[in-house]
């Protein structure tokens, strides 16, 4: 099946890729596990300093990158920019901290002296989805290469340019043949890919069906997989909170990559003591977005990223209006060439309608009225996703005893979500397992060998 690279602003085709054949996809992957031995060989300065050359090369480049990420998939010019210098910072990131991360660990016992060393699996495969096409690739490869694995992507199809762009980066930053490698294979492949003697475990980002099957897969081959998937991420705003900072939030919470994020604010739930001004003043700032060209800096709300996409989400909207949701803005695809959505703010979302129990990837604000703050918790926790959360409010001790009770990956507390090199991240329930990122990311994909001496 060819990759097509499509640009969703405007409709047009940029370019055709052919896919690799089983034969390709085989050789693919023996050419990187006969690398990858020697990669592990080096230390950890010489495999930080591949990574920081690839740092900079990003940041040399990232006015280029960015308008391949824009043109590709759709995303703001400004947030496309942020992305690839959120890149080259993972990069730096574990360049700086893996040896300190992963250096033997004392543990005494019977022995005279017993110890873990953390190494290297081997071949890690990555399936990466389009919605961030540089970010999620570089928080998946920056913590496994430094720990001495080698890497295989497999991207979305409709991000090709950004796949072959990267592998491009990482040959141009002097990184040894064949310890990353872009795989320009299909969905049905992968699988054939997870079974192959040569790649010891794998990792995916995006959506809940894909994580179901990839698991599956890994589970057969008694692999090892790490799964980031949806979220449906409560944005809880308590009667103390202050709405000037709330409102400001919540538009970037929900709108930033025209909403397609796993860490989207999904459902914004407010208690009856502000939930009509909340209400009133989220509508007015949604009001504001513009949708428009992406690499124009005037331009507010970027497309989908296809138009397929655009169609779904205007169905789920649709379906919950029949069942009695209130559409206060937008819910309506735009008129003219392009996947855009307008501005959509749905109030009044219950139980049984689509728009509660589905994740709702793109521009569509959710709000959900509580009844009390046990009932914000018990609407914040009635879903089979667990990524990320947030509470408002001037009472932190409060705030801190809400998030203790949200079933989540990641509670935030006055912010909007977000990754960070420096924290975990991940979820729970159907948002997956595993954690990426930190400490703990890189020590997913290690074997942690116990050493005992008498």
């Amino acid at each position: 099946m060819p990759y097509v690279s499509l640009n969703p602003a405007t409709g047009e085709v940029l370019q055709q890729f052919p896919g690799f054949d089983r034969a390709r996809l085989a050789d693919t992957l023996q050419q990187v596990a006969a690398a990858q031995p020697d990669w592990a060989a080096l230390s950890f300065a010489e495999r930080g300093a591949y990574l920081r050359r690839i740092a900079h090369c990003l940041l040399l480049n990232r006015e280029r990158y960015a308008g391949l990420i824009t043109l590709e998939m759709g995303k703001l010019r400004r947030e496309a920019i942020a992305e690839v210098e959120k890149s080259a910072l993972v990069c730096n990131f574990y360049a700086d901290e893996a040896e300190r991360q992963l250096a033997p660990q004392v543990m005494p016992s019977d022995a005279s002296h017993s110890y873990v060393l953390y190494q290297p699996l081997g071949v890690l495969l990555g399936v990466m989805p389009w919605n961030y096409p540089f970010w999620q690739v570089f928080r998946y490869v920056a913590p496994a290469l430094m720990a001495g694995n080698a890497c295989v992507l497999k991207h979305a199809s409709n991000v090709p340019q950004c796949a072959l762009e990267i592998e491009r980066i990482c040959r141009d930053a002097g990184l040894p043949d064949n310890i990353f490698r872009t795989l320009l294979i299909d969905s049905a492949q992968v699988a054939e890919a997870i079974a192959s003697p040569h790649v010891q475990a794998v990792t995916l980002t995006g959506s809940e069906a894909a994580g179901r099957q990839v698991a599956g897969a890994a589970g057969m081959a008694m692999k090892k997989s790490v799964l980031e998937l949806g979220g449906s991420d409560p944005f809880i705003v308590l009667a103390d909170a202050d709405l000037d900072w709330a409102v400001a939030q919540a538009v970037p919470a929900r709108f930033t990559n025209a909403g397609q994020s796993c860490i989207s604010a999904k459902r914004f739930i407010v208690v009856p003591e502000i939930a009509d001004l909340f209400v009133a003043r989220l509508q007015t700032e949604i009001a504001r977005l513009q949708c428009g060209d992406p690499l124009d800096d005037t331009t507010t709300l970027a497309p989908l990223a296809r138009a397929d996409l655009r169609d779904e989400l205007h169905q789920q909207v649709q379906d919950s209006i029949r069942a009695g949701a209130v559409p206060l803005l937008g819910c309506e695809p735009l008129d003219g060439a392009g996947a855009f959505y307008a501005p959509s703010l749905l109030d009044r979302v219950q139980p049984g309608m689509r728009a509660y129990d589905e994740e709702i990837f793109g521009p569509v604000a959710l709000v959900l009225r509580a009844r009390d703050e046990a009932d914000a918790i018990r609407i914040a926790n009635d879903t089979r996703f667990g990524l990320g959360s947030s509470i408002w409010s001037r009472d932190l001790q409060r705030a801190q005893a809400v998030a203790a009770r949200i079933e989540a990956g990641n509670a935030y507390i006055n912010s909007l979500v977000k990754s960070d090199p420096r924290l975990p991240f991940g979820g729970i329930k159907a948002s997956g397992y595993g954690r990426e990122l930190s400490g703990h990311g890189i020590h997913e994909f290690v074997n942690a060998k116990t050493v005992w001496i008498k």
